[in-house]
């Protein structure tokens, strides 16, 4: 199924349900700067009266195509909270034509009240001229914003702190727990930096994406390479390297960065960490 037919699809039941009131694109097939592949989603928006009925009704969606996989986030336990109210439930779809569709049902009731606006939009169907005056879709809800004084200071201390807790394990060579702590602590603060960099050398007018997707095309392709380095197999001897190197460009970015923002930058944390760190690794 192509393209032209998701969209004919959508409009041809949006049109014809009086349930369904607007029906918004956003995400990257909204966005102009992206180019087009046959992984992109569609990311959809039905504001809907009854939104009850469209979660009753499990199979409204088969006038999309038949689904191959699905996943309905609103309606489990993993990842939600039982005792926050649900405003919005979507439906995760992958067909067997390999098009997928994330379709969120946003009830009309709270549009006034909830509903928050994207820059990455396009309207489909606007039965109601809830957007009479939209503007072109665009990514700049997504552009690398500049930190703050604080939250600045913040990710350094983070990252200088936790990457003994890395440290202790390769030394102690608890593989899994060490990579862990690199991949989901220290490595965030780590990809801060290299957004901000980027945001610097491109006047925050760009989007970093997703876990960085978009850097590679925004950064000098030494320093890119010089990134890749920090991604390690299971090898406590390459983790090590791994991590050297991340302390390395981190104290480096930092250091340039709050000269930039003129912000107070720690560099006996930064130089404290990382000399201790060194020991731990020399002393294996």
């Amino acid at each position: 199924m192509n393209d032209r037919n998701i969209k004919n699809k959508i409009l041809f039941f949006a049109k014809r349900d009086d349930r369904v009131r607007a029906v918004l694109l956003n995400g990257s097939r909204a966005n102009p700067r992206i180019k087009p592949d046959q992984y992109q989603d569609f990311d959809l928006l039905f504001i809907v009266t009854d939104i009850e009925s469209f979660i009753a009704d499990k199979d409204w969606t088969s006038f999309i195509g038949k689904v191959l996989i699905q996943q309905l986030p609103d309606q489990m336990l993993l990842g939600n909270d039982p005792d926050q109210d649900r405003i919005t439930f979507a439906y995760l779809m992958i067909f067997e034509d390999e098009n997928r569709v994330d379709l969120t049902l946003f009830p009309i009731d709270k549009f006034h009240s909830h509903f928050k606006s994207d820059s990455l939009t396009e309207v489909w169907v606007d039965k109601d001229l809830l957007f009479p005056k939209i503007a072109p879709a665009n990514d700049h809800d997504y552009h690398i914003t500049k930190p703050s004084e604080r939250m600045f200071i913040e990710t350094c201390n983070e990252f200088w702190w936790v990457c003994t807790y890395v440290a202790k394990g390769l030394a102690r060579r608890e593989i899994l727990y060490a990579k862990d702590t690199m991949e989901t602590v220290i490595r965030p603060m780590f990809m801060n930096l290299i957004a901000w960099h980027i945001g610097v050398e491109k006047q925050f007018q760009v989007s970093f994406g997703k876990s960085g997707r978009f850097a590679e095309k925004h950064l000098d392709p030494k320093l890119y390479q010089s990134i890749l380095q920090t991604y390690a197999d299971a090898s406590t001897d390459n983790n090590w390297l791994a991590l050297v190197q991340m302390m390395t460009l981190f104290k480096d970015l930092q250091k340039d960065l709050a000269l930039h923002f003129k912000y107070r930058n720690n560099a006996d944390e930064a130089n404290n960490s990382y000399n201790y760190i060194l020991k731990i690794r020399n002393s294996q």
